[in-house]
């Protein structure tokens, strides 16, 4: 899934740049942060996108019709700012709307517009397109969501394209089609904008979950559902919610756009947001979304992903508000096929637990409103050890 940062949820559409001249959408901004990327260790890490959403275009088209930046804002363009960023090792995405305005109410993209702007894009040097769908009827988006990914294949420039048509549609079946939708989309938008605040993490997570059985088969590399940004810095959540968004993005196979002050971020978020081991398990190959698996009366949950090389990741999260919850299951309840032995390694803590069996009972130690999150790793058997001829020798052992 693809990683990097987002303008919206922490700057909006602040474009009041004489009030707030570090703060407002200008080119300034994401410059700055497009510094902290390639200065603070993220971008090796493979947070490659800044992302500029809405109320970045001046309020009216050029005389041939063309998008243009704010002048006052975005003084050199975006092909400039494009220039900067590529200058930086990152890659640049826009915001655009199909309707008659974006959210916003900044010009937006309708169908006659739909080709002109693809190749707008393009020129300037845009890495990635999110295309929202405010002001626009149901017919449109279904008209204009494939035309424009028909149009940015046509520019030849390789442009990762973000939809939103689903939320627009109540992001589930007969509304919409998975199938056309992985075809088309990068990644989507299903459900609701995330706010800053745990309650709203909750919801998305309860969102997905209760229509994992429909969502989880539609994700898979190139094609992926958005929950929404990673809102990891900001104001709403604590550290333990901090770190249970984290955990649940990344089993949910989640893009990981964090949208929060990267000049100002402390010290504990940062650590949440470049765990490597967690980022691995994020861009796993294969691709697989992962699923809630249980879900006890007493408010604890547990979410399971499939890994590459049979490798998995478990977590465990509290929805309770009293105190740490000792919580004591198996591998074997957790539907883990019989007579495996795992390697597990805590994702936060890099404690490692050697030789857990299947059937051995187990306890973990979960914060209210947070996480405990595993990697495991089978260990191979010594039933596995097989004896076949070794070249111009007798029988030697092969280990898979």
């Amino acid at each position: 899934p693809p990683m990097g940062w987002l303008a919206w949820e922490r700057f909006r559409c602040n474009v009041d740049c004489e009030a707030a001249p570090r703060d407002c959408v200008s080119e300034q901004l994401f410059m700055e942060m497009a510094d902290r990327l390639a200065e603070d260790g993220w971008r090796e890490l493979g947070y490659q996108y800044i992302n500029i959403d809405d109320c970045w275009s001046a309020k009216q088209r050029d005389a041939s019709g063309r998008l243009v930046p704010d002048p006052k804002r975005f003084p050199r363009g975006i092909k400039a700012l494009a220039d900067y960023v590529h200058s930086r090792g990152l890659k640049l995405g826009i915001y655009a709307d199909l309707g008659i305005l974006t959210c916003g109410g900044y010009p937006g993209t309708t169908l006659d517009h739909v080709e002109q702007d693809a190749q707008t894009f393009a020129q300037w040097g845009v890495d990635m397109l999110k295309l929202d769908g405010c002001y626009s009827s149901e017919q449109e988006q279904a008209e204009g969501y494939p035309k424009m990914s028909e149009a940015l294949n046509a520019t030849g420039r390789p442009i990762v394209y973000s939809c939103s048509w689903p939320a627009y549609q109540g992001g589930l079946p007969p509304k919409v089609n998975y199938t056309i939708l992985a075809e088309i989309c990068n990644l989507w938008r299903n459900y609701d904008d995330i706010e800053d605040s745990w309650d709203s993490v909750l919801s998305i997570v309860d969102w997905f979950s209760a229509h994992q059985d429909v969502l989880q088969p539609a994700a898979g590399p190139g094609h992926w559902n958005d929950p929404d940004m990673l809102i990891i810095g900001n104001f709403g959540l604590s550290y333990e919610q901090s770190r249970s968004q984290m955990a649940l993005w990344t089993v949910m196979a989640a893009p990981l756009l964090m949208s929060t002050d990267l000049r100002t971020l402390s010290p504990s978020a940062k650590e949440i947001l470049q765990n490597r081991l967690m980022i691995q398990i994020n861009q796993d190959p294969l691709g697989i979304q992962g699923r809630r698996i249980v879900k006890e009366k007493f408010h604890i949950e547990v979410f399971l992903r499939p890994l590459s090389q049979a490798a998995s990741t478990l977590v465990f999260l509290s929805r309770r508000t009293d105190m740490p919850f000792r919580y004591t299951t198996s591998l074997a309840k957790l539907h883990f096929p019989g007579n495996a032995v795992y390697e597990v390694q805590d994702v936060y803590s890099g404690q490692i637990i050697s030789g857990l069996k299947t059937g051995d009972n187990f306890t973990v130690v979960i914060n209210p409103s947070g996480v405990v999150m595993w990697y495991l790793s089978p260990l191979a058997p010594p039933w596995r050890l097989l004896r076949q001829p070794g070249p111009g020798q007798g029988i030697g052992p092969i280990v898979l």
